[in-house]
């Protein structure tokens, strides 16, 4: 089946100054009961003054205004003729349709959508885009209601973009090499994908993004303090996995140094021994509590 949609294009409509002819027409209204009055017996000049009195009300009737990035799509008959985006007061023909466009961006934040991240994890998670009418004929012509499009697009977007990114890192790709990019570590790299798969989706109907980015973004009430206790955890191991690193050095670091400087000389047992108290002291949780030894390592 081929597809007979017509994709629609903006053009400049041919359009007047509205001043010049708001003028005409206010002289045309005036003019005609001023020829009433000259002849108010003769035909001629009666109906010569109601002549002028309704071209000048016609005039008047093609009048229309437009205000800084709001444009006009100008129709005769149901065929689009193009699209006015000159501000102030303008003038067409009256038997032309007028139907007016803000081409101004908007900000939308979507409601709280709850999906399923790439690990299958319930997520909750919004997002904030702005946009704004780029091809007015395609905005009003090529969809039903584009700004109805717009928002439908961004929720089916978000979505999309949802499952193709776990939430967080996971323990086993913590302790990897390459970490993949998640929804919370990497939001601008996340706003870029997002961003892009937007303006793809609402080209049909003239829309361009100019920004999006995550609103919101959380785990889903059932699964939330389970996630909150293993975040805990992780953190913990974190934080004790760099105290060890850290007192391991000191302790090569003071080994070394006792060497060097031949302050003492420590076979391996006494070597065995200082590491240890070194790791208990350099590790505990809480402050160590010295022990005097007043016979000999041995006895």
């Amino acid at each position: 089946m081929t597809d007979q949609r017509t994709i629609s294009q903006e053009r400049p409509a041919s359009t007047t100054n509205g001043i010049l002819m708001l003028l005409v027409g206010m002289g045309l209204i005036i003019l005609g009961p001023v020829s009433v009055a000259q002849g108010p017996e003769t035909a001629l000049y009666v109906v010569g003054g109601i002549l002028l009195a309704v071209v000048g009300l016609f005039l008047l009737c093609g009048l229309y205004a437009l205000q800084p990035n709001e444009g006009a799509a100008i129709m005769l008959f149901g065929s689009y003729r193009g699209t006015d985006r000159t501000t102030g007061l303008r003038w067409v023909l009256p038997w032309y349709t007028r139907k007016k466009i803000s081409l101004r961006a908007r900000n939308v934040t979507s409601d709280k959508l709850k999906v399923n991240d790439k690990r299958g994890s319930p997520v909750e998670i919004a997002a904030n885009v702005v946009w704004r009418v780029e091809d007015s004929a395609q905005a009003l012509f090529d969809v039903d209601d584009y700004q109805a499009f717009v928002n439908i697009q961004i929720d089916t977007g978000l979505r999309d973009i949802a499952s193709h990114y776990s939430y967080d890192h996971g323990e086993e790709e913590q302790e990897g090499v390459k970490q993949e990019l998640t929804l919370r570590a990497d939001a601008e790299d996340v706003a870029g994908r997002l961003r892009d798969e937007l303006a793809t989706r609402v080209k049909v109907a003239g829309v361009a993004i100019d920004e999006a980015r995550l609103a919101h973004l959380a785990y889903a009430p059932e699964i939330a303090g389970a996630m909150l206790r293993r975040q805990q955890a992780e953190a913990i191991l974190s934080a004790r996995r760099l105290i060890v690193r850290g007192a391991v050095g000191m302790v090569e670091s003071a080994l070394k140094d006792l060497g060097e400087r031949e302050v003492v000389h420590l076979d391996e047992d006494r070597k065995a021994a200082m590491v240890s108290n070194l790791l208990v002291v350099l590790c505990a949780d809480r402050e160590a509590q010295p022990v005097v030894n007043t016979g000999t390592l041995y006895g």
